[in-house]
């Protein structure tokens, strides 16, 4: 990896900081920073990046919300156990630093989340504090990690569990109405994930949403963000199965051959499973993963997403598709994948590219959605494309233009 400039580091803030996903993120960037792990999967280290200056994966430091109580390390070991290739010996190598990372793991929230997220945070007392009581506070660790950690960049990334769908209203389409909304205390509507977001943007950190969570990007924030002059990203990584579909998908359309139906049958163990395993956060996941076959062919063949919970599995996912496909002469034929991948391990290397990309896009002086992201999402900002290959050509030509304008780096 290319060496960072000296004193300028960057920061990680991961909302739902325990998760796998998250403690993936933290050991991989850690190992890596000891020599440890190898950057397999990082976009950001392949080729098309080698002549521009990204932050160092290894200078990273993480902090993050989380509304369990436990401790990053018993995160950790819980990740290992899950994930079954990872050499558990190497906790007891990063212990310390994961250690560090634990006194800067802070309390989240839980505002309007459904049953199945607020249960993970049994044991704790209800809130009482009002929503601008709440933000200031998500304001004050943030400002309070900058300090410490000397900081020259901030980048506040969404990886909790996947809230209920948002049936969008007046104030979650204008910041002044939303910001109304909480000097006034109305908390019926308002997702812990806004506040997480309206909080991070206060404080000028770029805000990356990797689940398909309504909240954490609604209208008002991005066009917050813009005049705040900071990028921001998401919806939801695209890390599996929709990402298969996003590459196979303009195949057929390519050879003019018409896909009838495309079933995709998804089990899965980790906590993600289990919040999923409710219909009404469901419901949210199979959304942002239902986009992406109209948006590629033009036309909505029959298509069902199938979510099931299966807990022996652990962080391994496995989908099972199967497309039923028509071409010459109306002959039906058809074509079966099977996928069988740890989840974190996916996505954990996408979210340290998101990270680095995010903080690249802010010191350029880039703001409002990065379309150029795509590639990393099943449901991207700003943009209409959902052919993953057009995706990945809309990421070279961004960093082709950064490498024409000098490579700058981070400044």
């Amino acid at each position: 990896m290319k060496e960072s400039k000296p004193h300028k580091k960057t920061g990680v803030w991961l909302v739902g900081g325990l998760g796998s996903i998250a403690v993936t993120v933290m050991v991989g960037a850690l190992g890596f920073r000891k020599g440890l792990v190898p950057s397999s999967g990082m976009v950001t280290e392949s080729e098309a990046f080698s002549q521009i200056e990204l932050p160092d994966v290894s200078e990273f430091e993480f902090g993050g919300w989380d509304i369990r109580q436990d401790t990053v390390y018993a995160a950790a070991q819980k990740m290992v156990q899950e994930c079954r290739t990872i050499d558990p010996s190497l906790l007891g190598k990063i212990a310390p630093e994961l250690d560090e990372i634990n006194r800067w793991m802070k309390p989240g929230l839980t505002r309007n989340c459904g049953q199945a997220i607020e249960s993970l945070a049994a044991g704790s007392a209800p809130g009482t504090r009002s929503l601008l009581e709440e933000v200031n506070e998500l304001r004050s660790h943030l400002r309070s990690f900058k300090e410490e950690k000397g900081l020259t960049g901030l980048v506040v990334i969404n990886l909790a569990s996947t809230e209920p769908s948002l049936d969008l209203q007046e104030h979650h389409e204008s910041i002044a109405l939303f910001e109304a909304r909480i000097a006034e205390n109305k908390a019926c509507d308002i997702r812990a994930s806004s506040l997480y977001s309206y909080a991070a943007l206060l404080e000028r950190c770029p805000v990356i949403n990797f689940t398909p969570s309504p909240g954490t990007l609604i209208p008002a924030l991005i066009d917050f963000a813009g005049h705040q002059g900071l990028p921001v990203m998401g919806n939801d990584g695209k890390t599996g199965e929709t990402l298969v579909k996003s590459a196979l998908a303009p195949m057929f359309l390519s050879r003019n051959l018409e896909i009838l139906s495309w079933e995709g049958f998804n089990i899965l163990g980790n906590m993600d499973g289990e919040i999923l395993n409710t219909s009404e956060n469901r419901a949210t996941k199979i959304k942002s993963k239902d986009k992406v076959l109209s948006g590629i062919l033009g036309y909505q063949p029959h298509s069902r997403v199938h979510i099931n919970y299966v807990p022996s599995l652990g962080d391994q996912k496995t989908a099972w598709d199967f497309i039923h496909f028509q071409g010459f002469l109306g002959a039906k034929m058809s074509l079966q994948f099977t996928w069988q991948a740890y989840d974190s391990l996916l996505a954990a290397p996408l979210v340290l590219d998101l990270v680095r990309l995010a903080q690249l896009a802010k010191e350029r002086g880039e703001s409002g959605v990065m379309p150029h992201l795509a590639s990393f999402f099943k449901a991207p900002l700003g943009t209409d494309c959902f052919d993953h290959h057009q995706q990945t050509d809309m990421l070279v030509q961004y960093i082709s233009q950064v490498t024409s304008d000098g490579g700058e780096s981070w400044e």
